[in-house]
């Protein structure tokens, strides 16, 4: 009870800095007057604008002393902050407030088109060198290429011999035909071969016969002039072929392929 009592002469200094008014520098809009239970404003009523509301808020600190424990400082809002200045990022010709927004906005629309058209032309070419560089390297390589095509002077080669080159990594025969072999493999009846067909479906031109020197029973290499048949004879399994590359005889079960092939003129054979 006697601790209460010691503690309570204290209150008596904070009841009596709680009953003051902290000035806040507020003043009233208006000065009013009070009727009865209404309010009368007088007709001369200044307007209050935001500025000159904010301008009458407190900027300082209130302090109230007396208090149970120590002194309370109360802080208000921020009122000196200072607006950042980005006056130097900013273009010579809107830095002034009463310049026109369009002034200078078809010098920036110019620069804005020409990025925006240079960066779209440098992506379509760039796409269009991936997609090349893609697409080139599916295609066949310079060594392949080289051999697609081979180029034979007839010329060279005399009547009723055959020559044999390289075409693709495989044996190409050439075949200089005379009149006699020309017209014995054209009367062969197709009905008794065992891959049928005529001689004129195998040679463009009946003196010269073109076929691959690989045999088609598992791929061995003919000899040339050789054979019942007078044509190509594969020893390694006993295969014969005609003048004309037609099987006539062995374990084969097809004619020797005849590659594609064309004559550029009456000297010049392009296999390929």
């Amino acid at each position: 009870m006697m601790n209460i009592v010691s503690k309570s002469g204290t209150l008596a200094p904070y009841l009596k800095t709680s009953t003051q008014v902290v000035a806040s520098g507020l003043k009233a809009a208006a000065p009013a007057v009070t009727v009865g239970q209404s309010i009368v404003v007088p007709s001369s009523v200044v307007p209050k604008t935001s500025y000159s509301l904010a301008k009458s808020l407190p900027t300082g600190a209130a302090t109230s002393s007396g208090v149970l424990s120590s002194n309370i400082q109360v802080r208000f809002a921020h009122t000196d902050i200072q607006v950042p200045d980005f006056s130097a990022y900013r273009r010579k010709d809107t830095l002034s407030p009463s310049s026109k927004n369009d002034d200078s906005a078809d010098s920036r629309k110019a620069f804005s088109y020409f990025i925006v058209g240079g960066t779209s032309m440098a992506a379509a070419y760039s796409a269009k060198a991936v997609v090349s560089q893609f697409i080139s390297s599916m295609s066949a390589s310079a060594d392949v290429l080289a051999l697609a095509k081979i180029e034979i002077k007839l010329s060279d080669i005399p009547e009723g011999k055959s020559v044999t080159f390289k075409w693709r990594g495989k044996p190409l025969f050439i075949r200089h035909r005379t009149p006699e072999e020309i017209s014995k493999e054209q009367s062969v009846p197709v009905n008794t071969l065992r891959d049928p067909q005529h001689d004129s479906e195998r040679a463009a031109k009946p003196e010269w016969l073109v076929v691959l020197g690989v045999c088609t029973h598992l791929g061995c290499v003919p000899i040339a002039n050789a054979g019942d048949f007078g044509g190509y004879y594969c020893p390694c399994h006993g295969s014969h072929y005609d003048a004309s590359g037609r099987i006539r005889k062995g374990p084969a079960p097809l004619n020797l392929e005849v590659p594609p092939y064309e004559f550029v003129d009456e000297n010049l054979l392009v296999v390929g």
